[in-house]
Formats: structure tokens, sequence, C-alpha cells
């Protein structure tokens, strides 16, 4: 396992290259891009500009471990409305691109929620349809579509999330797990081991439950995250990829920040 962080630690105006080049000094050994219409790493880049960022790492010697992307708040495979779904999978479909043009071999995808206007059992029947079609494209550029757990109201269990995954019928389907979004109504260790192999990558945040809300996340090791149990299950279903801190930069410091989350990381990798 790696530590790693993600891009939307650093300021949005901050190249990609110079974020890696900055995270690679401080003494990750993976960094994960993100992806987004307005950027950091805008959607509509170049395949040269996407490459140069992959040649730029591979120099560094960096892993691009995965691809960040929030693009399913804006536009969810949940939702009612056809022409809604349809621009779902054209976005995701262009950040899966991405993300093998980087070298890396899995996409944060958001499927979308359940609100007052969408019906749980809609939300979900729509979701597995679009995630269905949008691993076609994944299996054909041999790059994970990872659904992750999200606070979206919808897969707010780990076996929903499993037959979910099991549904599509698709290897390069799998899931992005947060150990720190389900802290609130469950266990991250849980989520792990029923997820098995079907974990294509980890986010990294820590949540301190009695918060109740956004206010609840907190530093890594700071939250009610069992570190250890996390790290077992981790190693019980042979995962080896990055584990990537998605943490926003200190309003003072962004060296400090990255110092605190790659020593925290390297802490809970010796748990």
């Amino acid at each position: 396992m790696k530590p790693s962080i993600n891009q939307w630690a650093f300021p949005g105006d901050m190249p990609a290259t110079d974020a890696i080049s900055l995270a690679k000094k401080i003494g990750f050994s993976a960094f994960e891009v993100c992806v987004g219409e307005a950027g950091p790493t805008r959607l509509d880049a170049t395949e040269a500009e996407i490459t140069a960022i992959r040649k730029h790492a591979e120099a560094e010697g960096i892993t691009l471990c995965s691809v960040g992307s929030g693009l399913g708040w804006d536009h969810p495979f949940s939702s009612t409305d056809a022409q809604v779904r349809a621009k779902a999978l054209e976005v995701n479909q262009k950040a899966l691109q991405i993300t093998q043009w980087l070298g890396a071999d899995a996409l944060l995808v958001v499927p979308g929620s359940c609100d007052a206007n969408t019906s749980y059992d809609v939300a979900l029947e729509n979701m597995l349809e679009g995630i269905r079609a949008l691993g076609a494209t994944a299996e054909k550029l041999k790059v994970a579509a990872a659904v992750e757990n999200v606070w979206n109201k919808v897969l707010i269990s780990p076996v929903e999330m499993r037959d979910f995954i099991d549904q599509c019928e698709n290897e390069y389907v799998g899931a992005f797990v947060d150990v720190g979004n389900m802290v609130l109504f469950g266990f991250p260790e849980q989520w792990l081991r029923i997820l098995g192999h079907r974990v294509k990558a980890v986010h990294m945040k820590d949540f301190r439950a009695s918060a109740g809300n956004m206010d609840g996340f907190v530093m890594l090791m700071e939250g009610d995250v069992n570190w250890p149990e996390v790290m077992a299950a981790l190693r019980e279903i042979g995962y080896d990829r990055g584990l990537t801190a998605e943490y926003g930069p200190y309003k003072h410091s962004l060296e400090a920040m990255l110092q605190h989350v790659l020593t925290s990381i390297e802490t809970i990798m010796s748990l």
C-alpha cells in the first residue's frame, strides 16, 4: 500500500504538475488527480495535456493511483430525467478516458442520490442502468469505474453496495471505499471485508461521530475510525493500492497539512 494525496488538497489554481512535485517533495509515493468540468484538472483537457501530467509523474517517480471526481453530484445517474442520465454517462466516460491517459486504474464515480423528489427504488434502478452502461466503457479502457460510498442517502450498507456491484457483472465495476464517510452509520472495516476484491480504491478520512454532521470530519487519527481494524481488513482482502487522503489545504500552510497527512498515513500503515 502507498501513502497518497489527492489534488483537492491543493489550491484550485495550482497546476497538477506542481501539486505532484510538491507531494513527492513531502514524501508521498502516490497521487490522485481530480477531474471536473471546472477543474482542478479540466474534463475537457486534451490527450496531450493529460499525457504531460502522466509523464511528469513518471519523471518524479510518483504513482498516479486513481482519479477523483464529483461529477455525479451535478449529473446524477439516479435522475428521473433521461437527458440528465445521458449527460451523466457522457461526462463519466470522458473521465474514464482521462484516467486511462493518466495510467491510473480507477475512477471515483458518484452514482447519484436519493432525495425528496427521487424515490429510493427508482434512484437505485436508474443508477444500476447507468453504471452498467459505464462499465462497458470501463472494460474497454481497462480502468475501473469505482462507485464511492458518499452521503447520498442510497447504497448505505456494504451488503447493498456489494449486491449492486455484483449485478453489474463486470470486473471493471467496483467500489471506492471512503473509510470516513460511513462512520456515522456503519463500520469501515466491515465494509472492506464484505466488499473484498470489489474494492478498487480507498479514500482516507476520519470522522467524529458525536458531531453528527459535516463538522465531524477531522484530521486522520483524530476521529472514531478504528484504524488498526481498517488496516487488518485491508490486508485480509489483499488490497495493495494507494491510501489516498482527501482533505482541503490548511488556511495558513499547505506544506504543514501535507506533512501532517503523510505522517498520519505512515503511522496508520504501521498499525
